[in-house]
């Protein structure tokens, strides 16, 4: 049995589209702030220890990560990692980037629970990931339900996954919007509006993870029903 039928491009299609869609925004929203800079002139580097201790975040740690857009808050250790674009740059870009990050450390240390519920989900994702496609590929060649079934309900913890984590990061951008503004990092339209473009596009990149996963879930879902009713 096929499981890449014609059909297949009409859920995946749009999912891809999205996905470039997003990757174009982000890529060139985050171009054109990154060389406006800020009126303090200060690095991503520098806001960040700024909004640390605006925040009482004194034990979360600063510290370099390599690649491109790489920034990540780690919450096992506390750690803030900035890529050296972010870290080095004085731009509007880097202070929305590193405001964002610092939005989930306030995040952890306040316990927020759909940070709880996507970090309790990244075992099973990680282990998901692994087993899905191949689940699926030998259930549907072999017309074992059974198997295939587990692989589309490894696929469906991705979904779930990528369903959690879309308020984590709505939130945590609206976190950084009032950090920027409250602290004082911020003033002005220009800011405000560059701050607001970086933060909107980078999560609409996570709507379109998000529709891409639920497409490919609905997708493998109905070959499953298809399955079901020809046994």
């Amino acid at each position: 049995m096929s499981i890449f039928s014609g059909s297949y491009l009409t859920y995946v299609l749009p999912a891809i589209l999205l996905s470039m869609l997003a990757q174009w925004l982000v890529s060139s929203t985050y171009g054109r702030w990154s060389k406006v800079r800020n009126h303090l002139q200060l690095s991503g580097a520098d806001a960040a220890q700024r909004l640390l201790t605006y925040g009482g975040l004194h034990e979360v740690h600063v510290e370099a990560t390599p690649g491109k857009l790489s920034d990540h808050y780690d919450p096992r250790s506390r750690t803030l990692r900035l890529s050296a674009s972010v870290a080095q740059s004085p731009s509007v870009a880097a202070l929305a980037v590193t405001a964002h990050e610092i939005g989930h450390a306030l995040q952890d240390r306040q316990g927020y629970l759909p940070l709880r519920l996507r970090s309790a989900l990244v075992p099973a994702v990680n282990l998901g990931s692994s087993l899905a496609w191949i689940l699926i590929l030998i259930g549907f060649m072999l017309r074992n339900l059974q198997l295939a079934t587990l692989g589309v309900a490894a696929f469906a913890v991705g979904a779930v996954f990528a369903l959690a984590t879309l308020p984590v990061e709505l939130n945590a951008s609206a976190r950084a919007r009032t950090l920027l503004r409250e602290s004082g990092l911020v003033q002005g339209a220009e800011e405000t509006g560059g701050v607001n473009a970086v933060l909107s596009a980078a999560a609409f990149t996570y709507v379109a993870a998000l529709a891409a996963a639920v497409l490919q879930l609905l997708y493998f879902t109905g070959l499953l029903g298809g399955m079901g009713r020809r046994r």
